[in-house]
């Protein structure tokens, strides 16, 4: 196991990598990450169909309740409007509502806590997305910018050879004619030329991608022209050339390329969780809807969705499942992986990639020698340069253009060489590695993890709201209920449901007189203790205080009294009866 300098596993990956592994033959498998492995897919493949499994439970519990609901309670529509009406007459009117009462509770109840435990989870999974995303992001961050540095180090690499290669086909060339006569001179030129070839024979070799091959001076020439094929210049998307074109091998890993591909694949990710929690979020808030207007239709479409929801969730959690699984065997030992992946794919040397990948103090440079030696050589044509400067230039007037042109190149390759010397340091690949690790194994790893979460109660949270909806339906009132209650309700809005049913059980038991239904000039109040009426006086100047005949005929109200009359009659019923204190007209 490769350790990483500045990164370590953290809990989760620990603890989802300790996880036992079973193949399609339920026989214990190794949870090193090979995922081209037939064997670790078949692992993969197990571990999703958990979740294929818990779907099936829920489709049993959910059968099991529409059964419940459709079988036994199909006899409830004749005998239990008997009980009720039983119940009615025993409780005084309130069973129906009592019981209806209690149903729409105990639904209303189970569906609050169903969706309540949906929000919840939808409020996990929004957590979740987020953070997952946030460690894409930072690993698509680090993988651009150490495509950055690769493109830095090819394009300074090609600068560098272009300009030597100029110099050797130019310049030197031409300064070798002109010191022909002067051997000496013509030495200097031509040791210039050769080690400006050795230069270029030694940076063409310099590869990322595998190790470093020093080439002789001789063959500088022939490979010159092989070597701008191999380095050239790529925008910052682009990984650079690791291998020569003729090589059978498979291109190698490109981080530019990964990189783009992760950010249009993450894009379409977060799209689709949140568009999945926004469909879990309206399915949830229109069943509460549905429940609180009794709307039939309502229930119906949100039933569908919930189903199309209870799918969706139990389908993600088996994708989380494989891709946590995977993540965390990848991310217990990431260099080991790297290191056998890239070896095998591609030929690159272990030791380059060791060295970046853990750039440990005591590891020196594979570059070393060859950046040693082109460091000499570059120094080397200097030395001569400035001879040449100034002892040929005093003789040779005409090889002053010639020689400034050398000189301007070869300030040029020293800077790039010293940032290329900078570039190939281990430590800005292996910080951007670090990063990588970190946004994918620590965020991206938490928001898998918080997604997996939101997919298991958004599934548990649907099964009970698609097992308490057949409660929904039974809790409504019929059709012919909200006639009668519309009936009834018409006739008198001011009476009461008591008081409706004590009058339809008066009329059962028989018809009792009408108040005012006593007839004839004899009328007398309903008290057997009420004084019997005056007669009209005639000294009331033709305005009595009270009606001469009853209103019975015209089926009026009873007739009524002037407060006089009313104190009169009370003061001779208290002297009648002295033993009823009761004034039976009240003001």
């Amino acid at each position: 196991m490769a350790t990483v300098p500045g990164y370590s596993p953290s809990l989760w990956v620990r603890v989802c990598h300790a996880l036992p592994r079973l193949d399609l033959t339920l026989q214990t498998r190794d949870n090193v990450f090979t995922p081209d492995s037939w064997e670790y897919q078949q692992t993969l493949l197990v571990l999703s169909s958990l979740s294929a499994i818990a779907l099936v439970l829920s489709l049993l519990v959910v059968l099991s309740f529409l059964i419940h609901y459709c079988c036994c309670h199909r006899g409830d529509g004749g005998s239990g409007s008997e009980e009720e009406e039983e119940d009615d007459d025993a409780s005084g009117g309130h069973g129906y509502g009592a019981r209806k009462g209690r149903g729409i509770c105990c639904v209303t109840w189970v569906s609050v806590a169903a969706v309540t435990l949906c929000c919840v989870a939808i409020g996990i999974g929004f957590y979740g997305n987020s953070e997952a995303n946030d460690g894409m992001y930072q690993l698509t961050s680090s993988l651009l910018t150490a495509n950055y540095t690769l493109t830095s180090i090819d394009l300074l690499v090609s600068d560098t050879l272009a300009g030597l290669q100029l110099s050797v086909s130019g310049p030197l060339t031409s300064l070798e004619e002109l010191f022909g006569s002067n051997m000496p001179y013509v030495v200097s030129a031509r040791t210039c030329r050769r080690l400006s070839e050795t230069v270029v024979g030694l940076l063409s070799s310099l590869t990322v991608g595998r190790a470093t091959q020093a080439l002789p001076s001789s063959s500088a020439g022939s490979n010159s022209s092989s070597s701008s094929s191999v380095f050239t210049a790529a925008p910052p998307s682009i990984a650079p050339s690791l291998l020569p074109p003729s090589s059978p091998l498979p291109g190698p890993f490109s981080p530019g390329w990964a990189a783009n591909t992760l950010m249009v694949n993450e894009d379409y990710r977060w799209l689709s969780y949140v568009l999945l929690l926004l469909l879990d979020l309206v399915v949830c808030l229109f069943i509460l809807l549905g429940l609180a207007k009794q709307a039939r239709w309502l229930l119906i479409l949100m039933t569908v969705l919930a189903w199309l929801a209870l799918f969706l969730s139990w389908g993600s959690l088996g994708l989380e499942t494989a891709t946590v699984v995977a993540l965390s065997d990848f991310c217990s030992d990431p260099s080991t992986f790297i290191l056998n992946s890239t070896h095998f794919n591609t030929g690159t040397s272990t030791e380059i990639l060791d060295y970046y990948l853990t750039c440990s103090r005591r590891k020196t440079s594979p570059f070393q020698q060859l950046l040693t030696q082109s460091q000499r050589a570059l120094s080397s044509v200097h030395t001569h340069l400035s001879s040449l400067d100034r002892e040929a230039l005093p003789q040779y007037p005409k090889a002053e253009k010639s020689l400034r042109e050398v000189q301007q190149i070869l300030n040029t390759t020293e800077g790039n060489f010293h940032q290329l010397v900078a570039l190939l340091n281990c430590r800005g690949l292996n910080k951007d590695y670090i990063d990588s690790l970190k946004g994918l194994c620590y965020d991206g790893m938490e928001g898998l993890l918080y997604l997996s979460l939101y997919s298991f109660l958004s599934a548990l949270a649907f099964t009970a709201i698609l097992c308490s909806l057949p409660g929904a339906w039974r809790s409504f009132p019929r059709d012919s209920e909200e006639y009668e209650d519309s009936d009834s309700e018409s006739e008198d809005p001011f009476t009461s449901h008591q008081a409706r049913r004590q009058t339809a059980m008066g009329s059962q038991r028989g018809a009792l007189p009408a108040f005012y239904s006593y007839q004839g000039a004899s009328w007398n109040p309903p008290f057997s203790s009420a004084p019997p009426l005056p007669t009209p006086n005639a000294s009331s100047n033709g305005n009595p205080g009270y009606e001469s005949l009853p209103l019975i005929d015209r089926q009026s109200p009873p007739p009524s009294y002037s407060p006089s009359m009313l104190t009169g009659y009370g003061v001779s019923q208290s002297n009648q009866n002295p033993g009823h204190p009761r004034n039976l007209y009240p003001h």
